[in-house]
């Protein structure tokens, strides 16, 4: 895109932004919830309380009805079993960082010791 191309979508964004303003302002609504909340801040203000002395006021059961986050839990990795062809030999392993795997893809080379994935 080019940079002129661009400054005008800029351009034309900002109007649209700007006459969706001017009708936010004249929206009654808009008027009553700002008041309220400028009337809430300035009682809150007067006496000294913050929006979770609020909250505790107006619903005490708040604190009971939303649990703490649970910690997110890494799947169990599933183990991989390998068996080289030239001996036969079969190995068990949930990562990458067993040493006999690590060998075996040195001597090997990582896409072949792959392939041997039952």
């Amino acid at each position: 895109m080019s940079l002129i191309h661009e400054y005008r979508e800029t351009e034309t964004a900002i109007k649209e932004l700007q006459e969706r303003l001017q009708t936010l302002a004249g929206d009654d609504r808009l008027k009553r919830e700002i008041e309220f909340e400028e009337k809430l801040r300035n009682l809150m203000a007067e006496y000294d309380k913050n929006l979770r002395h609020i909250i505790q006021i107006l619903d005490p059961q708040m604190d009971k009805k939303t649990p703490a986050p649970a910690q997110k839990q890494r799947r169990e990795r599933t183990p991989k079993i390998y068996k080289n062809p030239h001996t036969g030999e079969q190995i068990q392993t949930k990562g990458g960082n067993h040493k006999i795997l690590k060998a075996w893809k040195n001597e090997f080379g990582n896409d072949e010791v792959e392939s041997w994935l039952q």
